[in-house]
């Protein structure tokens, strides 16, 4: 029998992985809000994977508890939320398969594909091999600074789509169609607070390119998800962390009001 695999939150998307890693003949073991990670990690002291599938604003909560688990767990740890970044696996030593997740699945409605999910790290290849069984595009990154692009380019798509969708609806299309201008603006504040996060010099123009491909992939994705408002929040109170002005995003949380 192969290796267990543990999966911390059975949602919607966690559960396409929990469906791939089935087919490839792996054990699952969910984590819930009634079973904990600790309970878990007794019962699986070496998984093949630990898939931590919970929103953005629970991730930080989760990898300090992930932090104090066994090595094993820490060793086969694979995230998948959006907004990831370095440093928010870095500050609790954390070594992480990452995927930019570029696929839905809402419920009651199958897998829908935008661009092919990129990912990195030592359980690369499973994750490759599990979402493939589904028929969902993957690619294996295996250089570090070009996995880092890949995340910039997510958080350009999530954060310029929501945010102006908060000013102006619409769908992605229609975003840079008819508000190319507001997106650019918008962009650039987000650009400045990836940079400062990173530490790096980033190619803003080839970043937005690599964005409008993924708009090409759905042009008629919606751009202003429920997260939204939360996105904007939390993208203001980094800037307001970092001393960064940001105007466009502040204009916009002000019209909101």
């Amino acid at each position: 029998m192969k290796k267990p695999i543990v999966v911390i939150g059975i949602g919607e998307i966690g559960s396409v992985f929990a469906r791939g890693c089935l087919r490839l003949g792996h054990p699952i073991y969910p984590v819930t809000r009634d079973k904990s990670s600790e309970t878990v990690a007794k019962e699986v002291p070496e998984p093949e994977a630990v898939i931590l599938a919970v929103g953005e604003g629970e991730l930080h909560e989760q990898l300090a508890l992930l932090s104090q688990l066994p090595k094993a767990w820490k060793d086969s740890l694979v995230l998948i939320q959006n907004e990831l970044l370095p440093k928010d696996w870095q500050q609790y030593d954390l070594n992480p398969t990452v995927i930019s997740v570029w696929f839905e699945k809402k419920k009651g409605q199958d897998v829908k594909v935008v661009v092919p999910s990129p990912v990195h790290g030592n359980k690369a290849e499973l994750i490759a091999n599990a979402l493939q069984t589904l028929d969902i595009p993957v690619e294996v990154i295996n250089d570090s600074e070009q996995m880092l692009l890949e995340l910039v380019r997510k958080n350009y798509y999530i954060l310029a789509s929501n945010i102006a969708g908060l000013k102006v609806g619409g769908t992605v299309s229609e975003l840079w169609t008819n508000h190319q201008a507001l997106t650019e603006n918008i962009l650039t504040d987000i650009h400045t607070i990836q940079e400062s996060l990173t530490q790096k010099t980033l190619d803003k123009e080839a970043i937005t390119k690599a964005m409008l491909v993924a708009f090409e992939g759905d042009p008629a994705h919606g751009c202003m998800g429920r997260s939204a408002p939360a996105r904007l929040e939390r993208a203001l109170n980094i800037a307001d962390s970092l001393g960064i002005e940001s105007p466009t995003l502040r204009e916009i949380k002000q019209s909101l009001s």
